[in-house]
């Protein structure tokens, strides 16, 4: 796992759709271990505990040292810090990546599935945006 990138898009999880009205959320990686929260004002931290960053209102990304490092959009478009589209979330669950190819699906029940349709893990609480961004931005490696 690229913890960059794990960084990144966990903290972009929190931004979609709804930020007000996030409650705290578990990711849960296919092993059931804890892989990260969600906390009810948008501070994300990581399996250790340690706060990792921060989701602003207005859809900004920031890391731990305050940088910005990404947005989400209101239709589910996913950005990176220079401002280029890395994936799309479409509201029946579909995660796209920056070529438009599907790379996932996160289901009603919280269960987030690979490409290849195998369980790759599970969000607890969650917005189902929210757990398809962390899941698939932070852990896809096309």
């Amino acid at each position: 796992i690229n913890v960059m990138k794990l960084r990144i898009i966990l903290l972009l999880t929190i931004a979609i759709f709804g930020l007000n009205t996030i409650d705290a959320q578990t990711l849960r990686g296919s092993n059931g271990m804890s892989i990260g929260k969600i906390e009810n004002d948008g501070t994300v931290r990581g399996s250790n505990g340690m706060s990792i960053g921060k989701i602003e209102s207005n859809g900004t990304v920031r890391g731990s040292n305050g940088m910005s490092i990404g947005k989400i959009e209101s239709d589910g478009t996913v950005r990176g810090s220079n401002g280029m589209s890395i994936g799309k979330i479409e509201s029946d669950g579909t995660v796209r990546g920056s070529n438009g190819m599907s790379i996932g699906k996160i289901e009603s029940d919280g269960t987030v599935r690979g490409s290849n349709g195998m369980s790759i893990g599970k969000a607890e609480n969650c917005n189902p945006k929210h757990a398809a961004a962390f899941f698939f931005f932070f852990f896809h490696n096309p």
